[in-house]
Formats: C-alpha cells, sequence, structure tokens
C-alpha cells in the first residue's frame, strides 16, 4: 500500500515542522545557564580561548582530564567545540547564543526527520531520480511534527548541555541520509556514500556516546527495507536459499562492515575513556546496586516503563529524577511490577504486528519504529554498562522518532479504518499537537532560570532530595539563607547521607556563627565521605572560628591530602598560621595558594599585609608589585601596597596607587582615609582636609579617621594659611 500523499512539497513540509519547533521552544533563547550547564560550561576551562585548544581532545564533556578518577568519561569533544565557538563568536559567557544554537539544530533535526521518516514508510523508490517531483507522505509529516513539538525533547534544547544529544542526533541523521543515498538509483550500492555514512558516524560519537547506535539503525534499513527481507518468509523458507540470495546482493559484506567499523570504534572509545568505566554510585544509579540479579531486572524494566510513559504522557517532566524520586522495587510483591508486566505485552505485541502483519507497509513502518525507538536507547538501558542516572529525558531524543512514527501510522490507519470519524480524528491529532507545543513552551518557560526550573520539580519528585537541595542552594545564592536551610535539612531528611546538602548547610550554619551545629554537621559529612575535601575545608574553618587550632589544621590537611590542587584550602590554611603568629608557615601557604591559582588576590593581599606588619617593607613592596603584574586592577591590592609605600615615605608613588585604587572604587572610606592620612604626612594638608571629609562622608564610623581629622583641624587652626 502506497503512503497518503501530503497537499504540500518536500520544501514545505520540512519549512513546517522546522517552524513548528521554533513555536515549541523560541521562548527560551534569552534563559539563563541552568543545572548542568554549570559545570560544562560556566566552570568548564575548555571554553575558555586561553586554554590550548588541544586539551578539548584530552578533556571529558565537563573538562576533567580523562585519566582522572573523577571524570565521567564522557567524550564529547565536537561539542565542547561548539561551546567554545560560543565562548568566541560571544566574546564571553552570554547564554543567549548557546540557547539560539540550540533552537536552531532542533529545528534543522526536525526538518531532515521528514526526510529520514519519509524513507522509512515509503522505501528507498522515494529517494529516486524523481525526488524533486515528490510530495512527502503525510504520515512522515505528522510524523516529524510530533517529533518537533514533543515536550521530552526541552531538556535537550531548552537545557544547554543538551547540545550534545542535538548535535548527536544531527550526525545520527546524516550518517543514515547517506547510507540511504548509496542505494539510491539502481540495483547496485554505492561504496562512496556508504563510506561517507561510515565516517559520519565517529562524528556523531564525538558529539555523543549514542551516535554509534547509527550502525544499527543502517543495519536494519539494508535488512528491511533495501533488501526487503520478510522475516516470516525466511523462517519459512529454506535459511541456505534466503543466504544465498542476499550474498548475491551484497547485504552479509555489507553488515560485516557495519560490524567491524562499529567493534573497532568501540576499541577506540574503550581505550580513549583510560582508566576503564567511570564509577557511579547507588545514588546515580540504586537499580545497578540491588540486592539480587532479579531485583535488578525488575527494576530496571521498571525504569523501561517510566521512559515509556514519558514519551506516551510527557506531562510530568523533571530535571533531575534521581535520589529516592523513583523508589526502587524491593519485591516481587509490590504492585509497581504491574508496569514492566503491560510495557512487555504491548512491545511484544508491537514486535509480532512488525513481524507478522500481511501488509508489507504496516510491516515496514512498526518494525522501523520498533528500531528507532529501542536501538538509540540501548547505551543508556544498562545492559551493557552501568549508567549514571535512574531517568534522564535527554536521552529519549533520537527513541522519540520511534514513537512518533509508530503514532503517526496508528493516526493514519483509525483514519483509514474509521472513515466516518475521520474529521473527529483529524481534530483530535491537531488538538494533541497543539497541546504538546503548549506543553514544550510551558517546559522551555520553566528552563529560563534555575529558580523556575528547580521549583516546577518539587510536585514532580517530592521525594527527590536532590530537587530540594537544588531548591535550597538557589534560595541561598539569592540571599533567602531561612528558606534554603529548610531545604537543605529536608534534602538530609529524605536522605540522610547526602553529604553535599550537608556541607553547605553547615556553611550557612557558620555564616550564621552557630558553630557547634556547623561542626556537628561538616564532621558527619565527612565521616561518611573521607575523601570530601570541601567539607574538610570548611570544618577546618568552623574549628579555627571555635579555636580549635590544632583539630582545624589537621582537617586543613586532610583537604588537601584529597585535593592536591587546592589553593582556597591553602589560604585558608594561612590564615590560621597568621592568627597563631606562625608567619613562615602562613607565608608560605599564600604562597602555595597563589603557584595553584596566580590571580588568588585574598592570597597576594594577605602575604603583602603580613609582611608590612612584621615591618618587612621592602619584601611587602616586592610582593605587592609581583601581584600587581598578575592583578593590574585589584584595588585592595593597590590599597595595601601604598600603604607600605607610605610607610616607607615613597609618598608620590604611594599617592599613585591611591588614586589608581579610587578611580577603581571611588567609594572605599578606607581608601580616602589612608589617603588622607598620605597627605596629612606629606604636607598636604588641604587635600588631607578634602579626604578626610570624604572618608567621613562614606563611613562616618571609621575607624581613627575623625580622630586624625580633628588633628589636621587643630593643626590648621594654629598655623592658618595666609589668605591669596
Amino acid at each position: 500500500t502506497k503512503p497518503t500523499k501530503s497537499i504540500l512539497r518536500p520544501l514545505q513540509s520540512r519549512l513546517l515542522v522546522a517552524l513548528v519547533g521554533l513555536i515549541c521552544f523560541i521562548n527560551s533563547y534569552d534563559g539563563d545557564f541552568v543545572f548542568d550547564d554549570s559545570e560544562a560550561i560556566i566552570n568548564n576551562k575548555d571554553l575558555n580561548p586561553a586554554t590550548p585548544l588541544s586539551s578539548i581532545w584530552k578533556n571529558d564533556f565537563w573538562g576533567s582530564h580523562l585519566s582522572s578518577n573523577s571524570s565521567h568519561k564522557s567524550y564529547r569533544p565536537l561539542t565542547v567545540l561548539t561551546f567554545r565557538l560560543n565562548y568566541l563568536l560571544a566574546g564571553g559567557l552570554h547564554p543567549a547564543g548557546f540557547h539560539v544554537l540550540n533552537i536552531g539544530l532542533h529545528c534543522i533535526i526536525s526538518a531532515l526527520m521528514v526526510d529520514v521518516l519519509e524513507i522509512l514508510l515509503a522505501g528507498p523508490a522515494c529517494d529516486g531520480r524523481a525526488k524533486g517531483l515528490a510530495r512527502a507522505p503525510r504520515a512522515s509529516l505528522l510524523a516529524a511534527l510530533f517529533f518537533a513539538a514533543h515536550p521530552v525533547h526541552t531538556e535537550s534544547v531548552a537545557g544547554i548541555v543538551g547540545r550534545a544529544d542535538l548535535l548527536c542526533a544531527l550526525f545520527f541523521q546524516l550518517s543514515f541520509l547517506t547510507y540511504c543515498r548509496a542505494f539510491q538509483g539502481s540495483d547496485r550500492f554505492s561504496v562512496s556514500w556508504i563510506a561517507v555514512s561510515l565516517l559520519l558516524c565517529p562524528v556523531a560519537m564525538l558529539c555523543k556516546e549514542q551516535g554509534i547506535t547509527v550502525l544499527g539503525v543502517s543495519a536494519a534499513f539494508d535488512i528491511l527495507i533495501v533488501c526487503n527481507l520478510n522475516v516470516q518468509q525466511w523462517l519459512t523458507q529454506h535459511p541456505t536459499v534466503c543466504v544465498f540470495k542476499q550474498v548475491r546482493k551484497g547485504l552479509l559484506a555489507r553488515l560485516a562492515l557495519l560490524l567491524v567499523s562499529g567493534s573497532l570504534l568501540l576499541y577506540v572509545r574503550w581505550r580513549i575513556m583510560g582508566t576503564g568505566p567511570p564509577a557511579f554510585t547507588d545514588v546515580d544509579n540504586p537499580a545497578s546496586f540491588a540486592e539480587t540479579i532479579f531485583l535488578r531486572i525488575v527494576n530496571y524494566n521498571y525504569y523501561y516503563s517510566l521512559n515509556a510513559w514519558l514519551l506516551l504522557c510527557p506531562w510530568w517532566l523533571c530535571f533531575d529524577w534521581s535520589m529516592g524520586c523513583v523508589p526502587l522495587i524491593k519485591s516481587a510483591g509490590d504492585w509497581r511490577v504491574v508496569w514492566p508486566l503491560l510495557l512487555w505485552a504491548c512491545f511484544i505485541g508491537l514486535i509480532r504486528q512488525a513481524l507478522c502483519s500481511p501488509d508489507s507497509t504496516k510491516r515496514r513502518t512498526l518494525a522501523f519504529g520498533v528500531v528507532l525507538l529501542v536501538v538509540p536507547f540501548l547505551p543508556a538501558s544498562n545492559l551493557f554498562f552501568r549508567v549514571g542516572f535512574v531517568i534522564a529525558e535527554r536521552v529519549l531524543y533520537l527513541s522519540t522518532a520511534g514513537y512518533c512514527l509508530i503514532l503517526a501510522y496508528a493516526v493514519a490507519h483509525c483514519c483509514c479504518r474509521w472513515r466516518r470519524h475521520k474529521t473527529l480524528l483529524r481534530a483530535a491529532t491537531l488538538a494533541l499537537l497543539a497541546m504538546n507545543v503548549a506543553r514544550c513552551a510551558l517546559r522551555s518557560q520553566q528552563w529560563r532560570s534555575e529558580q523556575s526550573l528547580f521549583a516546577s520539580a518539587l510536585s514532580v519528585c517530592p521525594l527527590n532530595a536532590k530537587v530540594h537541595y537544588n531548591v535550597g542552594k538557589n534560595l541561598a545564592d539569592r540571599g533567602s539563607q531561612d528558606a534554603a536551610i529548610q531545604y537543605y535539612r529536608e534534602a538530609v531528611r529524605l536522605h540522610p547521607k547526602y553529604v553535599h546538602a550537608m556541607n553547605n548547610l553547615g556553611n550557612i550554619l557558620k555564616e550564621r556563627n552557630e558553630l557547634q551545629k556547623a561542626e556537628e554537621l561538616l564532621s558527619t559529612a565527612v565521616h561518611i565521605q573521607p575523601d570530601f575535601a570541601a567539607a574538610w575545608m570548611n570544618l577546618g574553618i568552623v574549628q579555627n572560628s571555635l579555636k580549635k587550632f590544632d583539630e582545624a589544621e589537621q582537617s586543613y590537611w586532610n583537604a588537601i591530602k584529597f585535593r592536591k590542587k587546592y589553593p582556597d584550602c591553602y589560604y585558608n590554611l594561612g590564615r590560621l598560621y597568621a592568627d597563631l603568629n606562625r608567619h613562615v608557615d602562613a607565608l608560605n601557604a599564600w604562597r602555595n595558594a597563589t603557584m595553584l591559582k596566580p590571580d588568588h588576590s585574598l592570597a597576594w593581599n594577605n602575604m603583602v599585609i603580613l609582611l608590612d606588619n612584621t615591618g618587612n617593607l621592602a619584601q611587602a613592596e616586592l610582593m605587592g608589585k609581583e601581584a600587581l603584574k598578575i592583578l593590574p586592577k585589584d584595588h585592595t591590592i593597590m590599597f595595601s601596597l601604598a600603604n607600605v609605600l607610605g610607610k616607607q615615605e615613597k609618598y608620590k608613588e604611594s599617592e599613585g596607587f591611591f588614586l589608581n585604587a579610587l578611580k577603581i572604587n571611588p567609594n572605599a572610606a578606607s581608601c580616602h582615609g589612608n589617603l588622607a592620612v598620605l597627605y596629612h604626612r606629606w604636607g598636604k594638608l588641604d587635600l588631607a582636609k578634602k579626604h578626610y571629609e570624604l572618608s567621613l562622608k562614606l563611613d562616618p564610623n571609621a575607624p581613627g579617621t575623625k580622630e586624625n581629622y580633628n588633628m589636621l583641624k587643630r593643626k590648621l587652626e594654629q598655623h592658618p594659611r595666609p589668605a591669596t
């Protein structure tokens, strides 16, 4: 049966689909960097033009070296390269350009989906010599529209980190379309086009590992469409005869080439990982740590059913599904085992129709719907290796195409079968599409800021400790500490071993001077996770405030033990040594901080101040000038250096640094006050009076300034200047 033709020409169909994709996600174009964007983009040094380009090929997606034990081993250099280009074109980390490119990529992918689905529905004939005059089948157009407007795509499009899925999908499509191109116009196939297809596969993999699955989809296309292999006939006929026919068509040779290419890519990818697969915990993927194999299988299948539900009813969407969002099934008596059973009943029925239906169009459509649904999802299925998530909406990006193909075929089949109700069915289809568009717009609006994104998850996953943690963190960043404390405490209640929530809560309590409670929380955190360097450092700060100096020093050294390059910890260790009058140790600690982080302003400034206070003025001057070579616009270092120069009676040079500091920070009362003291000593009494008054205007309670100003006034009264 030939697919029904659309009233739209191919170009019009593609433009319509792209327009729908644009309408769905256009309101995310001016969103912020949210959630994982902070690690993959804001804190990723590989985006900075100052970082050598070669580092992109040595580091993982998040900027960690692939050989590091903390690396997630996600090797996506081409995706990081596009982030770097965004950075260059925008002149910095401006999210609008990142979002616009994501939206554009989704529109292109959605438009190309018309071509992909057209080939799968109509076979290679629709891609033949008359392609320029052909019209897109309605089913392929409808499936592409469903794809463009599926709400589960929001994470991939509105979240900038989803760029990996978009680029992978784009090169996946190009690889598949070039493989199809190899069979255009004759019974023979083009080796050149197949070679291009095989080259595009590793390109897709360099965007995201899922790209390798295009080889499986291409193999299915070769078997089911190019060779038109009917599995039912193949099983009933003599297998040797069928194999001989396929050898003559070159199928086995092409399948062998796909297999060898895939094996080679997997081997190279394994070598790139270096130290082996990443180490995930039961927090990341609790099902993979279930007590028995039976429970693991049951929970994995339950996850599959939840993924299927997200495709069927994408209303309950969440940025993170870990940490109690999906409680484990711990026995066969749990009523939720019904969902995996229902999933497999539907899936087996679908496969049966795909293999045994007498209608060739139905077989081909359903078979490819299953292939596109399942094959791209396999890397996220836990079948081959443990993954670091429970459910991730972004990994469904390509699989959605299979679901949309089946859905579009079901709509077309119902319209043909129930002709009397065709108008009603069309209205229902249009309503479904409109509802998906509205849901995409609403969800992409939620992705515009962390505040709205995290808040939206509370109703979907109220048992998810990470959701409460992120809401608390966002509130703390905006200064709402009281509310943040409540969410952090709820996160710890839901997940008693949530060390990051304990660490952040401990920091807030420390700032509120609730030091005993802070020490208790941070001690618990490092007891649960002994290699948690940040918690060790924060514990040291609290212990220092509690005058527990020996314990504080040990905590700092523990932090450095577990994180060798930790400049902030060396800085705090230096402060401890300074409090204990261990000046040499303090200077060494701060010097280590500046060696690890040359622009560590606080460490540089503290070294200048300490050398000044201990009378080492010449060394303090050299230290200050060395710091300003690295931080030429740091007004705090200018201020400290100016004080040092003033004590050495280098008044002119000191004045220059004070004035430069005031150009950068004109409202610094202390800077005006110390400059006034300099002028006072220098004998420039009018200038001294001016800056004393400016200092007191900015800070009437500035220590010492009022006394110095009164001394100056008495001096001026005793020695009045002659009128001019």
